[in-house]
């Protein structure tokens, strides 16, 4: 499985932006997908997990409230809408499938993993 994020960019603070990704087969349409962050010198952060049929979600407390994730199984397309960003934000985006059809915040749960998207909040 492929995954590609997209969407990242160049906003201010208080901007909002959507981060898209795609996989190239439907197999993920099984499996829960999640979002993780990785800021410069960081290490990779959890931001936000959906579940197979997308009617369970989860989320970092650092985003609860501002981001929201959703899916399109129809389109293999996976989504976190991000608003009220913080220069905090800024990172690499990446999203990865799961395992299996729920998974937790530990990127262990997840076996594949897209190249990711880059975020950069200025303030």
């Amino acid at each position: 499985v492929q995954l590609q994020a997209s969407g990242g960019g160049l906003v201010q603070a208080g901007d909002s932006l959507r981060l898209s990704c795609t996989s190239s087969k439907r197999t993920s349409s099984n499996n829960a997908v999640g979002w993780f962050r990785q800021a410069p010198g960081k290490t990779r952060d959890f931001v936000a997990t959906i579940n197979w049929s997308g009617n369970r979600s989860s989320y970092a407390d650092s985003v609860k409230g501002r981001f929201t994730i959703s899916r399109d199984n129809a389109k293999n397309m996976v989504y976190l809408q991000m608003n009220s960003l913080k220069p905090e934000d800024t990172a690499i985006y990446y999203c990865a499938v799961a395992r299996a059809a729920w998974a937790s915040t530990s990127g262990s749960d997840y076996q594949y993993w897209g190249q990711g998207t880059l975020v950069t909040v200025s303030s």
